[in-house]
């Protein structure tokens, strides 16, 4: 085992447990359901639009097919943690622009092999996102304002978030076919608080009302890959991975309370109602199926496609009643490599890559079923004397809904960098 990787590896994590905290992005879609869902893969898939299910790659952690960790080379070990930067810009017809920023942790992954025919691989990457702030004054001349309120502030918090810890197998069945199953523990908590704080505070009732979701649970998904070598170091691979519905363990507690200056009854502040219930089948979260094709030569580019299709109409969300619709996602990739081994030129060995995702939004308001569509890009660069690379991924990311029905559209620019590092960690030395 080489010391210089495994002090590097044990510093990212000493540095994760201090920006892995939840992402402080605002948008207001973050109130329903589940939260934002976060796009799958790592940055060097997501760069290339999210295809993922067909990539094998021996320094490449390809999760959502956990049949690709076959191609992880003997002796090996890969280890990625990748940061990225994401600003929210939020358009309407009652909103002339808002803006928000945060950077934080978007993933960690290793793997390595069993055996030829056996790789596995774990990680930690995030799959949805609660946070959001949302206060509006009411004053005379606003559409809400009556008399009987008065003037009075709303105000709308969410906050938490949900996480997958993976970790899965991957068997290679003949010399083109491989297997894989991925065992996945999904955990988190969303809180949400609602507010109304009257101006008119001597003789009226302010309320809050504050919500928590936990949920907690496992699933599993399957995944098979055909790689297929073709002359002049040209290959095509296939993939199909499937996770099946599944219920999740989830607690659901309520807290609504009136509050007042006074501390004395009957004025006093007091509990409304209040109440925790614990079920094993009151979260519900749906199939997926996903599949893709790619085609490449061998160091020098790969282009490939992905569909994914997920029953979110299906979904059961404990203590609410989902506002979800089924999902269709496109995504398109390229990956291309002037000269890999280059030996005069810098330019030459990076990993240039653009993509394209076109998709539904799980979310259904008013309605409309929000779309979304992203441009993807980024690079890589192969470090000094190493097979390891530091990787840049952006994307620009539209999300629509429907200004006419008081849905507002949204702008996402993400910048993520990553490290993916590869050693030998098996290997005997043969001298000092």
């Amino acid at each position: 085992m080489h010391k210089r990787l495994f002090t590097t590896v044990l510093i990212f994590f000493i540095v994760i447990n201090f920006l892995n905290g939840q992402k402080l992005v605002n948008s207001p879609y973050a109130r329903f359901n589940l939260g934002t869902l976060n796009q799958p893969g790592s940055f060097r898939s997501l760069s290339m639009g999210g295809i993922i299910t067909a990539m094998s790659d021996n320094n490449t952690i390809s999760f959502a097919n956990p049949a690709s960790y076959t191609s992880f080379d003997t002796t090996s070990f890969i280890f990625d943690m990748g940061l990225d930067l994401t600003t929210l810009k939020l358009t309407g017809s009652d909103i002339n622009s808002f803006t928000t920023t945060d950077i934080n942790f978007r993933h960690i992954l290793l793997g390595f092999p069993l055996s030829k025919k056996i790789g596995v691989a774990a990680g930690l990457v995030p799959f949805s996102n609660g946070y959001y702030y949302i206060a509006e004054k009411i004053t005379q001349g606003h559409p809400e304002w009556n008399e009987l309120t008065g003037d009075y502030i709303s105000i709308h918090k969410g906050s938490g978030s949900l996480t997958t810890l993976f970790a899965g197998t991957g068997i290679e069945i003949t010399k083109n076919i491989s297997f894989g199953i991925n065992l996945n523990i999904l955990f988190g908590s969303l809180k949400r608080q609602n507010q109304i704080e009257l101006s008119d505070y001597q003789t009226t009732f302010s309320l809050n009302n504050v919500e928590n979701l936990n949920i907690s649970g496992f699933n599993l998904d399957y995944g098979i890959q055909y790689r297929k070598s073709l002359k002049k170091n040209f290959f095509v691979n296939a993939g199909i991975s499937y996770m099946a519905p599944k219920n999740y363990s989830s607690t659901h507690e309520m807290l609504k309370q009136r509050n007042t200056v006074y501390y004395y009854p009957p004025y006093a502040p007091d509990t409304l109602a209040s109440y925790i219930f614990t079920s094993t089948d009151s979260t519900r979260f749906p199939g997926s199926l996903r599949a893709g094709i790619i085609f490449g030569k061998k160091d020098k580019f790969i282009a490939g496609i992905d569909y994914v299709m997920t029953e979110w109409s299906n979904a059961k969300i404990h203590g609410s009643v989902p506002m979800t619709g089924n999902t269709r996602s496109l995504m398109f990739g390229i990956e291309y490599i002037p000269e890999k081994y280059s030996n005069t030129s810098f330019l030459k060995r990076i990993e240039y890559r653009v993509g394209a995702r076109i998709s539904d939004n799980y979310l259904v308001l008013n309605g409309v079923q929000l779309k979304e569509f992203s441009l993807t890009g980024g690079f890589a660069i192969r470090l000094k004397n190493s097979i390891s690379k530091a990787t840049v991924y952006l994307d620009y990311t539209r999300r629509t809904g429907d200004i006419s029905r008081g849905l507002h559209n949204e702008e996402i620019f993400s910048a993520g960098l990553s490290l993916n590092l590869y050693d030998f960690w098996f290997r005997k030395r043969q001298y000092d």
